[in-house]
């Protein structure tokens, strides 16, 4: 046993097939379930604990260095962590960085997050790998004690997130302007003082970063809830139509949101751009279909080829549902497939400015390879005004 270790051990994963993880608890105490993903980021973990996307999952760092950095009020990706729980190889250390306000126990003890450290995540995330991302139960009790029946029954019990609207659960409550612009040394975020575009972006559990990277590319943007219709959307008059991330399958969420996208594509010519959630969900509202996927793509090494010109990029990914590429149906192509697996990372209209891909272009964390795919939003709004 390693110095100073707990005489047994404060945490319990405990996985809906009865397999148990045990590990040192840090952070909140009490119990949550949810779905496990592994994220395999090397840097990033306060961005990924508060991305939207990870709404009902708990998330496996396969990179054993997390909480070195500490945390700090300008990396949040939305204002209180999203993710459910956090599993690591190795329990954080004292930070050491000269942006760091906080230790991540601290920070993740005050917003109410449960994690787990000891565990043997190179075995948990071959598990996933190979099962598919399963139903856990997490707890945390500092005196160690666990009624392991009833966590296994509560990871058994966990409902799945197929079928799951979560996105009414991270929006935002009322419309709100954004003009801030992406980090920039020395003087770190600016404001978009000249915007030259009009851009409503729906809600589905939009990232700061995305929004910042709308903002440097010239937008003024007005955000609005993932409820909006298509009467409020246009009610704005705006340039372009930005669909954001978000967390739960698409087929749920669109319930609603299908039928505002497919009215502003009926209705007018605008620009349309979608990232991940906002991907699937465009690619219903032209006919398409989406799938679960065995246990997702989460990280910022993912290879993605694009199909127009050739190109591989490197790119942050987050999600556990994709679009079936065989059901575009005719004037909607696929632009961008993954390398690992060849599932879709883009589609887009033949005749039109309406396009989405499945990664994160914003990149935080990871690469910023993709940026360019905001100037091309902001390239084909300025080409739909000067026809008009």
């Amino acid at each position: 046993m390693a110095p100073n270790a707990p005489s047994k051990p404060t945490a319990c994963l405990a996985l809906a097939d009865g397999t148990l993880f045990y590990g040192n608890g840090f952070g909140a105490t009490g119990q949550t379930v949810a779905e496990l993903c592994f994220n395999t980021a090397m840097t990033g973990y306060q961005e990924i604990m508060t991305d939207p996307s990870y709404a009902g999952q708990i998330v496996t760092f396969t990179f054993p260095h997390v909480g070195n950095v500490g945390v700090n009020p300008e990396d949040d990706e939305t204002s209180d962590p999203v993710a459910a729980g956090m599993v690591v190889k190795w329990d954080p250390t004292e930070p050491s960085n000269w942006r760091s306000a906080e230790e991540l126990k601290i920070w993740l003890a005050r917003r109410g997050r449960i994690a787990i450290g000891g565990i043997d995540t190179r075995r948990l995330t071959r598990a996933i790998r190979q099962q598919g991302a399963p139903h856990v139960a997490l707890a945390h009790d500092p005196e160690g004690n666990f009624d392991i029946e009833a966590l296994i029954a509560a990871a058994r019990g966990f409902a799945g997130l197929e079928g799951m609207d979560l996105a009414k659960d991270v929006t935002c409550a009322q419309s709100y302007r954004w003009d801030e612009m992406r980090w920039a040394w020395p003087d770190g975020y600016q404001r978009q003082e000249a915007p030259v575009h009009k851009v409503v972006a729906l809600d589905f559990g939009a990232k700061r970063n995305i929004l910042r990277c709308l903002a440097s590319a010239g937008c003024d943007v007005t955000v609005l809830p993932a409820t909006a219709t298509a009467a409020e959307v246009l009610a704005h008059e705006p340039d372009g139509v930005f669909l954001s991330n978000g967390p739960g399958d698409p087929a749920a969420t669109g319930e609603y949101a299908v039928p505002m996208i497919k009215e502003v594509l009926e209705t007018t010519d605008l620009p349309v751009f979608g990232i991940c959630l906002g991907h699937q969900m465009l690619a219903l509202a032209l006919g398409g279909k989406t799938v679960k996927m065995n246990h997702g793509h989460h990280g910022a090494n993912h290879p993605v080829k694009d199909l127009d010109t050739g190109k591989v990029e490197i790119t942050s990914m987050n999600h556990g549902f994709a679009v079936d590429a065989q059901s575009l149906p005719e004037g909607v192509i696929e632009t961008h497939r993954s390398l690992f697996d060849g599932s879709n990372c883009g589609i887009r209209m033949t005749d039109r400015p309406v396009y989405s891909v499945q990664y994160h272009p914003e990149a935080s964390p990871g690469p910023q390879d993709s940026f360019y795919l905001f100037e091309r939003f902001a390239t084909a709004m300025a080409e739909q005004k000067a026809q008009a």
